[in-house]
């Protein structure tokens, strides 16, 4: 009887996996050439995002995926959480500027609320005052759903921009506010996207501001991210006539290309000249000087100011003087100044030399001196203050995995700094140098979390199969058994030399709070461990951050947190490289794969709206394209090959991983995959790339994370209806 009912239960389980395999997208195969390697893309026809066909294909997989999480008796365990954790906080506050009359601008979130809302205030102690609704922006429009996801007042506080973007896009429309009357300006300006390129800057006067503007408003253009230009607006004129003031079009004789990203760093009133930086995928770009006048009285006289091999970074002007982070002839960051009229930036005077094991990641320049931070693989944060020559160590208010440092500028001595940890919320502190003494300046409520108390954050080094050391962050309760048997779920990204730095994360607490494990995995292609790190994972070597990941989860389930029955690998954007390819590799290792938005087939990115990053290459170069072809998991799925159970999600409205590289991704893996594990697509037809929408939208697309992830490792509280009758 035990044998008959264990097969019915079995019968169960696979059920809703052959139905889908009933299901199975049209294959519509190319072939291409690349230097001699033919290439065939059996799913091509799936990238006409205007086909009925395709669109209705993605629709009946969502439809399939959510009548199959609907099933699972826990379902909406973590959004309901984190609405409880919402309203327990009572609100939360993001996005706050402070301008220089000490003016706090901020978005806060009541608990209950879906969206958040504009306030400020006079000084930390002032009386609140509530400025705008997002909802009231377009209110005539049933069918609207804006998000404010950027703001940027005036210097004097007189005047703030505000964005905003409906349904995940990051498009976004942007108005002006009056902030003692309240008035709303009538012009709108419908060509930006400042919450992801590079803000709004204010001029001296404020009577306009600069930002990015793009040459044309069709995201799903291929010429989208192209030949954009960098602007002047004019309080009360036509946005339509903004005057380019950098650009390929308005400077020929600068040679910008179309791909990359003219723009104008941050200023202050003090500065006498602008900084304009030639934005592309590397961490170390090409700049170039103008004096403000100059500028904004329309001329063109742009001088060269930094190369990209000078490899100076994070460019600060103070009087004659250019402050800025060398990476010249080091990996782990240097702190230089040079001369602004004859500025030498391989040869700069150093302030502050390398350090061991510690990266110098930010600085800013106050009354007092320089305050500057550092990391230790990216998860250790120390804080230091440079003064007459001298180094002082300032001790934390408590150890922190992650420092943001704030001040107003260089006439003045304010400085705040905000610590987090991967279990600890991160917490706002006033520096008072007199006495060397922090100040707890919290915007909101400290709250409580006692079902969090018992997790421990145990930070770990891997070695790798080449004898690297892998930084690997721990969290789990302090009662675990190593037995093998931990649920454990591994995080991992690993590009553009972007770090995982440490953060307060519910979600990741939450899966501990089950049972779980986490782990991430800091791989190579990161910026935990310098430039070096990156280039470590970078185009030809896009490899090492993949195997990082296989080695990391290879040395957990060696030292017993785990099992291959019970790791779950997650990872998002750029992350499904990772993910998409440690799958294809080592089919074997993961129970549980997570794709979220992410890049699963690089070979087609230059025909995307975002191009191809030139951080994985071109397929017009014969050895990029190799690279390319290796990183891509699309080309990697095989036939017959038994995979992992898979969630693979993609957002209709994303304009940096176009929805049809998860949607290809999930087809060819349904089509050519021999197990009986799930293989679910959900697409978001309300989202783009994971941002811009409302926090419940948020929670809900984690939720399915979660669900699908516990269910599929035998977390007994996420089993189907079906399983538990028998």
């Amino acid at each position: 009887m035990k044998n008959l009912i264990f097969v019915i239960i079995a019968i169960l389980y696979v059920l809703p996996v052959k139905a889908q395999k009933n299901n199975l997208a049209p294959s519509k195969p190319v072939t291409e050439n690349y230097f001699g390697t033919k290439i065939i893309d059996e799913y091509r026809n799936l990238e006409d995002l205007q086909n009925a066909g395709t669109i209705n294909w993605m629709q009946s997989q969502t439809n399939y995926t959510n009548s199959i999480l609907n099933q699972i008796p826990k379902k909406n365990y973590y959004v309901e959480k984190r609405l409880e954790f919402d309203r327990r906080q009572g609100y939360s506050i993001s996005d706050f500027e402070i301008t220089d009359n000490d003016k706090y601008f901020y978005l806060k979130k009541n608990g209950d609320e879906k969206i958040a809302r504009l306030y400020y205030k006079e000084g930390f102690l002032g009386q609140e005052v509530f400025l705008y609704d997002p909802a009231m922006y377009k209110e005539n429009n049933g069918s609207h759903s804006f998000v404010i996801n950027y703001i940027s007042p005036s210097s004097d506080g007189s005047k703030i921009a505000v964005s905003m973007s409906e349904k995940g896009k990051e498009l976004s429309e942007i108005i002006i506010l009056d902030v003692k009357t309240k008035y709303v300006h009538p012009e709108i300006i419908t060509n930006s996207a400042p919450a992801t390129f590079d803000g709004i800057k204010w001029i001296d006067d404020n009577s306009g501001f600069i930002y990015v503007e793009f040459s044309t408003t069709d995201p799903t253009s291929q010429n989208f991210y192209k030949n954009t230009r960098t602007v002047f607006y004019k309080i009360g004129t036509d946005p339509n006539k903004s005057v380019d003031v950098f650009s390929a079009k308005n400077n020929p004789d600068l040679h910008i290309t179309e791909d990359q990203f003219p723009i104008i760093l941050d200023f202050s009133a003090d500065d006498q000249y602008y900084i304009g930086m030639l934005v592309d995928f590397q961490s170390y770009r090409k700049t170039f000087i103008i004096r403000k006048q100059d500028l904004l009285s329309g001329k063109k006289n742009w001088r060269l100011f930094s190369n990209s091999d000078d490899k100076a970074k994070s460019l600060t002007f103070q009087k004659d003087k250019i402050f800025f982070i060398s990476g010249y002839n080091t990996s782990l960051n240097k702190l230089c100044k040079t001369s602004i009229i004859n500025p030498d930036f391989k040869n700069g005077e150093v302030l502050i030399p390398e350090k061991k094991d510690e990266i110098i990641k930010s600085y800013t320049i106050t009354k007092d001196g320089i305050y500057y931070t550092t990391t230790k693989n990216g998860v250790e944060a120390k804080l230091y203050l440079y003064k007459n020559g001298q180094n002082h160590s300032i001790e934390l208010p408590y150890p922190s995995g992650d420092i943001n440092l704030r001040g107003k500028g260089e006439n003045h001595s304010d400085i705040w700094i905000t610590c987090s940890g991967w279990a600890n919320d991160e917490q706002r502190f006033k520096y008072d140098l007199k006495t060397n003494s922090f100040k707890p300046e919290n915007l909101t409520p400290i709250t409580k979390y006692p079902e969090f108390q018992d997790i421990i954050v145990n930070e770990i080094i891997v070695k790798s199969r080449d004898g690297q050391e892998i930084p690997v962050s721990l969290l789990y309760n302090k009662n675990i058994k190593k037995d093998g048997k931990n649920m454990t779920l591994i995080s991992s990204y690993g590009s553009y030399g972007i770090s995982n730095n440490p953060y307060f994360s519910p979600t990741y607490l939450l899966w501990v709070q089950q049972g779980g494990v986490v782990a991430i995995a800091h791989v190579r292609g990161g910026g935990e461990k310098g430039e070096e790190w990156r280039l470590g994972g970078y185009k030809e070597t896009k490899p090492n951050t993949w195997r990082d990941l296989i080695d990391c989860t290879e040395y957990l389930i060696k030292e017993k947190y785990t099992s291959q029955e019970k790791v779950a690998i997650w990872g998002s954007s750029a992350g499904g490289i990772t993910v998409g390819r440690a799958m294809t590799e080592r089919p074997d290792l993961f129970k549980v794969v997570i794709a979220e938005v992410g890049v699963m087939n690089p070979l087609r990115d230059e025909i995307t709206p975002n191009g191809q990053p030139k951080e994985f290459g071109t397929v017009n170069d014969p050895k990029e394209f190799k690279s390319l072809l290796e990183m891509d998991a699309y080309q990697h799925i095989k036939k017959g090959e038994k995979y992992p159970a898979t969630f693979i999600t993609g957002g209709i409205n994303d304009q940096r991983v176009i929805v049809w590289e998860p949607v290809k991704y999930a087809a060819k893996l349904m089509f050519n995959d021999a197990s009986s594990n799930p293989q679910l697509l959900k697409i978001d037809f309300e989202g783009g790339h994971g941002n811009n929408v409302a926090v419940d939208q948020r929670y809900t697309n984690i939720d399915d994370i979660f669900t699908f992830a516990f269910w599929q490792l035998g977390h007994p509280d996420y089993r189907p209806k079906e399983q538990i009758k028998n």
